[in-house]
Order: structure tokens, then C-alpha cells, then sequence
């Protein structure tokens, strides 16, 4: 469990979840190659430190293709062009 559950999630929280599953239909939108299809998670499109819980980040993810995606606020920068001197 991450630091950021240890307390559980929030009532706040778990009303965003429901309407982002809801509204999402309860099908994965991430539908990466090992989905499962049935979404019982929500996914930060844009890392949660970027956007928060704006319901215009989140999507319904499948728990395989959450954990494959992983956070995107953490992929490495893109590479910066070297000048010649």
C-alpha cells in the first residue's frame, strides 16, 4: 500500500470514483494488451500531482492495465538536444 492510502481513501474520494465508473460505464479505458476489460479502479491520465481528482483527468481502468500504466507524472523527461560547440 502507498503512503498516500495508508488512512484509506476519502469520502470525497470514493464519490469521484463511483461517477468516473459510472459515467465510464464500468469498462476499462486504458485497454492495454492484458486487460481485463471490467474497470474497478480509476486512473489519473495525468498524475495525480498534476491534476489532483478533476474528474476531466480520470478514466476507469482495469486493475492490470492501472498497475501497467503506472503514474505519468513519473516517466522521464524527454531527452534535451545536445549543441556542439
Amino acid at each position: 500500500m502507498s503512503k498516500a492510502w495508508a488512512k484509506g481513501s476519502t469520502r470525497r474520494w470514493r464519490k469521484i470514483r463511483a461517477r468516473v465508473l459510472a459515467r465510464d460505464r464500468y469498462r476499462c479505458q486504458l485497454r492495454r494488451p492484458d486487460c481485463a476489460g471490467r474497470a474497478d479502479q480509476v486512473h489519473h491520465t495525468l498524475g495525480r500531482a498534476v491534476t489532483g481528482d478533476d474528474e476531466r483527468y480520470l478514466v476507469a481502468a482495469c486493475g492490470p492495465c492501472n498497475r501497467g500504466v503506472g503514474d505519468p507524472a513519473r516517466r522521464d523527461p524527454q531527452p534535451a538536444p545536445r549543441t556542439r560547440w
